[in-house]
């Protein structure tokens, strides 16, 4: 059975001020519109009726429009012919392609920094986990979930950012926004059990030391591993609650 998600409830965003201008208007839309879909306020297949929006976000139909464009480039929403627009459907087979895609290209991108990485791009990496290591610092259950979350694409982001490649780097962007739907569904899992965090911390230093090392075939095959681990908790979830 899907999670009851009620959008009345749900933190509504600040209405924008007078003359706000609207660039910005956009942004916001697109930024708030994307979180809610992430979060699941709005479920894969759900009709996005304008006039919801409109109350919703209390911004007009042209930033709306605009940030559902781009979130169909994203696949996140799927434009409806004449009929507006849903949410882009979850799958199975969706979810195994994207991660066996994003494992791939991270493995790459690890090869490629600790061939190419400097003492600054280490220094990074330590500096990134020391910070995600810290989060058990802190007690709220959202900010625990939004910190946790920032900090770890960090550490992730850290890794890879010795490969020198900027084209690569924005694959790998397409890639993780893709995945968002899926790694949420994750993160509510791992971020507040304990035992999972510690297998990840334990997960985090084995990486940290083999890329220091620049044991490459030994961090590649570690990351290809850890970039895979969340597949069959997500598959997990999603078949309890009828997201196949």
């Amino acid at each position: 059975m899907a999670p009851s998600t009620d959008k009345d409830i749900a933190p509504r965003p600040s209405t924008p001020q007078q003359g706000e201008p609207r660039q910005n208007m956009g942004v916001s839309a697109y930024a708030w519109l994307k979180q809610d879909i992430i979060r699941g306020v709005y479920q894969p297949g759900e009709k996005l009726l304008m006039s919801g929006l409109k109350e919703r976000y209390a911004l007009g139909v042209s930033p709306l429009r605009e940030a559902l464009s781009q979130l169909v480039a994203e696949h996140l929403v799927v434009a409806i012919s004449q009929r507006g627009y849903r949410v882009a459907p979850m799958s199975v087979e969706e979810l195994n392609d994207i991660y066996d895609a994003r494992a791939q290209l991270e493995a790459m991108l690890v090869r490629l920094a600790i061939e190419r990485g400097d003492d600054a791009w280490e220094a990074d990496i330590l500096a990134k986990a020391h910070t995600l290591g810290k989060v058990a610092e802190v007690h709220s259950r959202d900010e625990m979930l939004d910190v946790w979350d920032r900090r770890h694409q960090d550490f992730h982001s850290a890794m890879v950012a010795g490969c020198g490649s900027r084209q690569l780097l924005m694959a790998r962007e397409s890639l993780f926004d893709q995945a968002a739907r899926y790694r949420h569904l994750w993160l509510c899992q791992t971020v507040f059990s304990d035992q999972a965090l510690t297998a990840k911390r334990r997960e985090h230093a084995a990486l940290v030391d083999a890329i220091l090392a620049r044991q490459a075939d030994h961090a590649v095959e570690m990351v290809r591993d850890h970039m895979m681990t969340p597949v069959p908790i997500i598959t997990e979830i999603m078949q309890a609650r009828d997201l196949v």
